[in-house]
Formats: structure tokens, C-alpha cells, sequence
């Protein structure tokens, strides 16, 4: 009985020191999944791919020319739907990440300061899996794909209205290690 009461005093200690916040530190707190597979990195790059977007190798990740350099999808207030004007730029990175299977990417879920914090990491991470789900629908490996939810901890844009806030809404593609 001791035991569990123990445990009991620990866990509630543990969640009150979780729950509290200072200044302006930042939290480092966020969902994460990560389907990576290190057996996985067997394979070269493949350059000169391409199917409607363009040329698909790792140079285009930074040709300003290139679909490959736009790395932001927005979202719609309280949405973790992808818009139909941005599936074409999921598409073009998901075709470049199935023609190189030995490129990983992160997807970053974010969310504006509205809502609690808990909600806005939940949200974030829904946007985070949207993408993910397209990448993989289009036929990116899984084990190419981790995900990760920072809510409204790493805001693109400082600021209280709804020019801040749209720019906020969003999911970042990163490239590990480009």
C-alpha cells in the first residue's frame, strides 16, 4: 500500500514540475514519431528524376526555381487538413523522397498561440501525420518520414493578429542532414 501511495505522491510531483513554466524559456516538450529504419541507407542518390515537377535532385532542395524549395504548408485556423492548393507542393517532395529512399525528412507540425498548449501540440502533431499520410500515400517509405509536434512553441512570425497567426499555421519539411 505504501508503495502505490509512493508512486502515487511521485507521479503527481512529476506532472506539477512538468506543468510549470518560467519567463521566456522556451519548452522543449513535443510529440514525436519517428519511423526511421537504419537498415534502410543502402542506396545512392538519384538525380535527374522527374515527373511534372521539375528536375528532383538534392541541388533542386535549394533552386529557388525548384518546387523542392518550398518547404511550408499552411493550414486553415483549427485544420489539420492540407489544402488542395497545397497538395501539389506535398506531391513534388513526396516524388523526390520516393525516387531518393535514402533521404530522411522531418515533418514539423506548428500551431498559433490560440488555444492551450496541450491542444496546439495535438493539433500540431494532426497537420505533422497529415502530410506524413500524403508523403506515404504517394509512395514514400515510411522509414523516410519521422514526425514531430511543436504546437506554438517555434513561431515563424512574433505577433498577435491574424497575419502572425496564418503564418504560424503550418508544417515544415525538413531534410536531414541538407
Amino acid at each position: 500500500m505504501k508503495l502505490i501511495r509512493n508512486m502515487a505522491v511521485a507521479l503527481i510531483v512529476v506532472v506539477f514540475a512538468g506543468c510549470s513554466t518560467t519567463g521566456g524559456e522556451k519548452d522543449d516538450s513535443v510529440v514525436i514519431e519517428d519511423r526511421s529504419d537504419a537498415a534502410g541507407d543502402n542506396g545512392a542518390v538519384t538525380t535527374g528524376v522527374g515527373g511534372g515537377y521539375g528536375d528532383l535532385t538534392i541541388e533542386s532542395l535549394n533552386d529557388p526555381n525548384s518546387a523542392l524549395s518550398q518547404r511550408v504548408i499552411y493550414f486553415e485556423y483549427d485544420s489539420g487538413d492540407v489544402a488542395s492548393q497545397d497538395r501539389p507542393l506535398v506531391e513534388a517532395h513526396a516524388e523526390f523522397l520516393a525516387a531518393n529512399p535514402e533521404i530522411r525528412v522531418t515533418v514539423e507540425g506548428h500551431a498559433d498561440e490560440r488555444g492551450a498548449r496541450e491542444y496546439n501540440i495535438g493539433l500540431g502533431d494532426q497537420r505533422a501525420q497529415a502530410v506524413r499520410r500524403m508523403l506515404e500515400f504517394q509512395g514514400v517509405s515510411p522509414s523516410q518520414i519521422s514526425t514531430v509536434s511543436f504546437g506554438e512553441e517555434k513561431p515563424a512570425v512574433e505577433g498577435h493578429d491574424e497575419s502572425a497567426w496564418s503564418m504560424n499555421r503550418r508544417v515544415e519539411l525538413v531534410y536531414v542532414g541538407y
